[in-house]
């Protein structure tokens, strides 16, 4: 079993790599991916306790073979209005900011890394996902740098890539 995580500021690139180590694990192994705006709470402390206990009921069950469910965020209705069940898995890859916090790295997690220039990140992001979000991604940006502080996160990072 491999549990990969990918962390770094928004707009580094990390659900590209995913779709890269997708690629290549698929073609001999069975893997999920989760993507971590699945799980936010909204733009509101969506780095807090509530996905923390999220992340390691994910990485319990990932660790004890089991199937697992996890809510899914709409952000268009600003709720957690479904869920999605994953079957056990050779490999489970986590991308996402806030993917490779304590909670993933104490499992054994592989960690990745991606640094970005703030706002080239912040420019990617918005050309993506539309620029009337550019006052909650400014924002986001502020959250994420404390996050990041506060957890270590790069530190503990067995990986780490400059986009």
């Amino acid at each position: 079993m491999t549990l990969i995580a990918i962390d770094g500021p928004a707009g580094a690139g990390k659900t590209t790599l995913a779709a890269k180590l997708h690629g290549e694990f698929s073609k001999e192994k069975t893997l999920h991916v989760i993507h971590m705006d699945d799980l936010y709470s909204g733009w509101d402390n969506a780095l807090g306790p509530q996905l923390t206990a999220i992340l390691g009921d994910i990485v319990n069950a990932f660790s004890a073979q089991v199937e697992f469910t996890v809510p899914i965020y709409n952000w268009v209705n600003k709720s957690f209005d479904s869920s999605r069940t994953y079957e056990p898995t050779e490999v489970l890859i986590i991308e996402g900011v806030g993917a490779a916090q304590k909670v993933v790295r104490d499992s054994g997690a592989v960690i990745y890394w991606l640094d970005v220039d703030p706002e080239v990140g912040l420019a990617r992001v918005l050309k993506r996902d539309g620029y009337e979000i550019e006052i909650q991604m400014r924002q986001w940006q502020i959250d994420q740098a404390r996050h990041f502080m506060s957890d270590e996160t790069r530190t503990f990072a067995d990986y780490l890539l400059t986009s």
